[in-house]
C-alpha cells in the first residue's frame, strides 16, 4: 500500500488528482472515467464522485492499487 502524506496547509487532496499523483491513471479524463465505471473504492466502498475529498486515514483501491492518505 502506498502512503500519500498531505501538504502542510492542504486539508484534503481531490481522488482524481490522487490518482494522476500517483500515477495509477495517465490523465483526468481517465481518472473520470475509470472512477463513474465503478472500479474505485474509498474506505471500502464504491466511489462514483471524481472530486471526492479525500483527509487523512482515508484508504483508495483500484485493482491492485492501493493508497493510504495522511497527514
Amino acid at each position: 500500500m502506498e502512503k500519500f502524506t498531505l501538504k502542510e496547509n492542504e486539508e484534503y487532496v481531490q481522488l482524481n488528482d490522487l490518482m494522476q499523483i500517483l500515477h495509477w491513471v495517465g490523465s483526468g479524463g481517465e481518472a473520470k472515467q475509470t472512477i463513474l465505471s465503478e472500479q474505485v473504492f474509498v474506505n471500502g466502498n464504491i466511489e462514483m464522485r471524481v472530486r471526492r475529498k479525500l483527509k487523512s486515514g482515508d484508504k483508495v483501491q483500484w485493482g491492485d492499487n492501493q493508497a493510504e492518505i495522511n497527514a
